[in-house]
């Protein structure tokens, strides 16, 4: 048994090379997405057909929400809406009670409160609830889920994000989501086997900070979150692709 996942995508909000950036991992057969933007089904098609690994919402047992930004949380609705229809089960959401906090009324109840389920019928009142169980996250402890546990960290950003520690199969990967540059974040980070890290600009992490990292802590790291102005061939330290299979 191993942990493996696939960059569904790696680009920023900006991008207009990439899919915004997203993990779909996989241990013991389920898949657990981190992050879920838009258009998700297409991110999960393309990469089955670039990785050779089946991906589509019904391998999909839970969403692990860093945060509230567009570029990392507006897919959560079609994959709810698609989960509720079609699937007919609600989607289970990992998530830090601090991230969820304005995810329905802040985010989502504008486009989802209200559904028709018959025609002809008139629109029936939604919650949160109707389409999502919400595990919360903590930072105290671990929280199990299917074959994976997850831990959680803030980390410095606009609105409240956690970085991850994704442990499975005996294996670990770590996850920055959105941050600046620390330190203590990344040393937390670097229990794990393999560290996936933003760069970026603005309140967001410069790769000239991690390219100056001890070389065994750069070793095992990969970057996300990059601009499309980002030098890849390059870089000190690998990016991820889009649609490749990695085996942490």
């Amino acid at each position: 048994m191993s942990l493996s996942f696939i960059p569904l995508g790696v680009g920023d909000a900006f991008s207009a090379l990439h899919y915004s950036s997203c993990l779909a991992l996989e241990a013991e057969g389920q898949v657990l997405l981190i992050d879920c933007p838009h258009p998700i089904r297409k991110m999960m098609r393309e990469a089955s057909e670039s990785s050779g690994v089946h991906l589509d919402v019904e391998r999909v047992s839970a969403v692990a929400l860093t945060h509230l930004h567009a570029d990392h949380a507006s897919g959560l609705e079609s994959l709810a809406y698609f989960s509720f229809f079609v699937l007919q089960r609600k989607m289970e959401l990992l998530a830090h009670p601090s991230v969820t906090r304005r995810l329905w009324e802040g985010h989502l109840a504008a486009g989802m409160e209200c559904l028709i389920e018959q025609h002809g019928a008139g629109p029936n009142d939604k919650h949160f609830e109707d389409y999502f169980t919400h595990t919360p996250l903590h930072l105290e402890r671990a929280v199990k889920h299917g074959p994976f546990e997850v831990e959680c960290r803030f980390t410095y950003h606009h609105v409240p994000t956690t970085a991850f520690r994704i442990r499975a199969a005996g294996r670990c990967l770590g996850y920055s989501a959105d941050t600046a540059f620390d330190e203590g974040l990344i040393s937390w980070l670097s229990e794990a086997d393999l560290v996936i890290h933003e760069t970026n600009y603005g309140v967001h992490t410069p790769y000239e900070k991690l390219a100056a990292l001890p070389e065994a802590t750069r070793a095992k790291m990969r970057l996300i979150h990059y601009p499309d102005l980002f030098d890849a061939s390059g870089s000190v330290i690998e990016p991820l692709a889009q649609g490749r299979r990695y085996t942490v």
